[in-house]
């Protein structure tokens, strides 16, 4: 199941749609990526994540013929009041996230109210890892522990491993082969389908991935500054010598968050250059240094190949995650094939 929620992490979801055709299904967060989808021809089968919201959205996913999660007492109640038929769903049990799903001691109960209604023709079950980027943390062996429990005798399809769980739990989810020799097993890599590492102190190219995004953008100015000479919204950075400033037509109004600081590096020509003063909504600025030859119209690389997203998560004190589904594609993104 290839997550394509959120924009496909920011790399645009019908683009990303396309060239995973592969998968066996898509999973999405909300109807409205389903029925984007739809309306653009995609026929995959689709998984709604985070469930229905109300009953008139159930219809609306029997009609768009995506299957849902099912994590509510409310959401069963719709289910069993529903005319339709053939229904596939996905169950969802929470074992230790305390998010959304069926608590471990309701799992029994929750599954078999959910095989028992008319409409609903084949149910699946999943759970959910809360701390799955941390591989030393014994809360998923937890959560695994008490998904065997839930599923044993299950005789449909099961899913419990998202990116981290597939990078950082591979040995665990060996105790799953009979469901994966049988083809119930599922996987549901998000993240990492897109060349981002889902764990903690570790690197992308660490794991093996590489990043399918390079968020860019063109100086449009070079100008120098003086020593004492401040730079951007309250003044907040001063240049201790002279030196020349790059102005970067990127900013928060494009997803490159205020919230980065100063010191963050871009890459221009090849080399890392500071950030220097506040992120505008459609400007950054950056310390070309003394002497620089840069010009205006040439490339600055925000993150991608060279300068990893999460190398600048942590300097803006956030995930990958916020950063790659931020980017608000103002300008038109271009796809190639690598």
């Amino acid at each position: 199941m290839a997550v394509i929620k959120g924009n496909a992490y920011g790399h645009g979801m019908m683009d990303c749609a396309t060239a995973l055709s592969d998968a066996d299904a898509f999973g999405v967060a909300r109807l409205s990526e389903a029925t984007a989808l739809r309306e653009a021809g995609i026929d995959k089968p689709l998984v709604l994540l985070g469930g229905v919201f109300s009953r008139g959205d159930l219809d609306l996913a029997i009609e768009l013929g995506a299957s849902a999660c099912i994590h509510s007492e409310e959401q069963i109640s719709w289910l069993e009041s529903c005319s339709g038929s053939g229904l596939s769903v996905w169950v969802k049990i929470d074992t230790g996230m305390n998010r959304l799903g069926f608590r471990f001691e309701d799992a029994a109960t929750a599954i078999a109210r959910v095989q028992n209604c008319n409409s609903v023709a084949d149910v699946k079950v999943m759970t959910h890892f809360a701390n799955a980027d941390d591989p030393g943390d014994q809360t998923t062996r937890m959560q695994i522990e008490k998904f065997k429990q839930v599923i044993d005798g299950f005789g449909g399809d099961v899913s419990i491993a998202n990116s981290a769980g597939l990078f950082g739990w591979a040995d665990a989810l060996r105790e799953f082969e009979d469901f994966a020799e049988a083809g119930r097993l599922w996987i549901r890599p998000g993240i990492a389908l897109y060349g981002v590492s889902p764990l903690v102190g570790r690197s992308a190219s660490e794991l093996g991935l590489k990043a399918a995004m390079q968020f860019e953008s063109r100086l449009i100015l070079v100008k120098p500054v003086l020593a004492g000479e401040s730079v951007g919204y309250g003044g907040k950075w001063r240049s201790e010598r002279d030196s020349t400033l790059g102005i970067v037509a990127v900013g928060y109004g494009d997803g490159y968050t205020r919230y980065i600081p100063g010191g963050t590096p871009m890459i221009v020509n090849g080399r890392r250059v500071p950030v220097v003063g506040v992120i505008s909504m459609d400007l950054t600025v950056v310390d070309l240094g003394q002497g620089a030859t840069d010009r205006t119209g040439d490339t600055v690389i925000l993150w991608g190949d060279d300068l990893p997203v999460e190398t600048v998560a942590k300097y803006a004190g956030t995930v990958p995650y916020q950063l790659v589904t931020g980017v608000t594609h103002r300008e038109e993104p271009s796809y190639e094939d690598i």
